[in-house]
């Protein structure tokens, strides 16, 4: 795998979870980094442990993707104190899983204006100046979701279906243009997502359910996603499925 040393990776979501281990690992990797995220206080922590254990160099945008105009603050502020975009990681999302007959409709459309028109303004915003300088890699983190549908995942699966999509879609567009696009689908992975679950029915389902399934960390999609940019640039890494491994009863 090719260093990333000098490289410019802008990451969404990254106050938490995998955003925050993703950053993390392309730190020590040697990228530079944009970290966006609502929670400004969460990413100056993550900034200042990032600078404190690498040479790394660490820009703040406290942002919300579901307003275009955050997410080109976050690509001029890269310009500015970089002087380019190498890497954008689309993470940022939500899970909020639900069964339709209990029509929450506010959710759907949470998930929506996050998990696709995040990743599509993302898009918007990087890649004129990725397909100027005739180089780049978008990432954009779906789910396992965005391959089966279960029981309450109907409208966060379509999402992450929506994701894939253009994932693959945009892969086509721009495969000899030198811009690259790989597609990450992580299992179940131990983050907060879950608790931001509002559907009584679905926390109760999940209680009963006696899974054998056990739990990814964070840092299993950190190095999936590290592992993705790192290749050479005639490598392109078009997806890859991220599973736990089923407890042993």
């Amino acid at each position: 795998m090719k260093s990333l040393e000098g490289k410019v990776a802008i990451v969404t979501g990254a106050s938490s979870g995998i955003g925050e281990a993703i950053a993390s690992d392309l730190a020590g990797k040697g990228a530079n980094l944009v970290l966006v995220a609502r929670r400004e206080e969460r990413l100056k922590e993550l900034a200042d442990k990032i600078g404190g254990s690498s040479s790394q160099k660490v820009v703040v945008v406290q942002g919300d993707v579901t307003k275009k105009e955050d997410l080109e603050t976050a690509v001029q502020k890269a310009k500015e104190e970089f002087g380019k975009v190498d890497f954008l990681i689309n993470n940022a999302g939500v899970m909020l899983l639900s069964f339709l007959k209990n029509d929450k409709i506010e959710e759907w459309e949470q998930m929506v204006d996050v998990n696709i028109k995040g990743v599509l303004f993302g898009i918007h915003a990087v890649l004129p100046e990725m397909l100027k300088q005739g180089s780049g890699h978008i990432v954009n983190v779906s789910s396992v979701a965005g391959h089966e549908v279960f029981p309450s995942s109907t409208v966060y699966s379509a999402t992450k279906y929506a994701v894939r999509a253009l994932s693959i879609g945009l892969e086509k567009e721009l495969s000899k243009t030198g811009v690259r696009v790989t597609n990450i689908s992580p299992g179940a992975v131990s983050t907060e997502l879950t608790e931001h679950i509002s559907d009584k029915e679905v926390l109760q389902m999940f209680e009963s359910s006696g899974s054998t399934t056990g739990f990814l960390q964070a840092n299993d999609i950190a190095h999936a996603v590290t592992y993705a940019v790192s290749q050479p640039d005639y490598v392109n890494v078009n997806e890859m499925i991220v599973r736990p491994m089923q407890k042993k009863e």
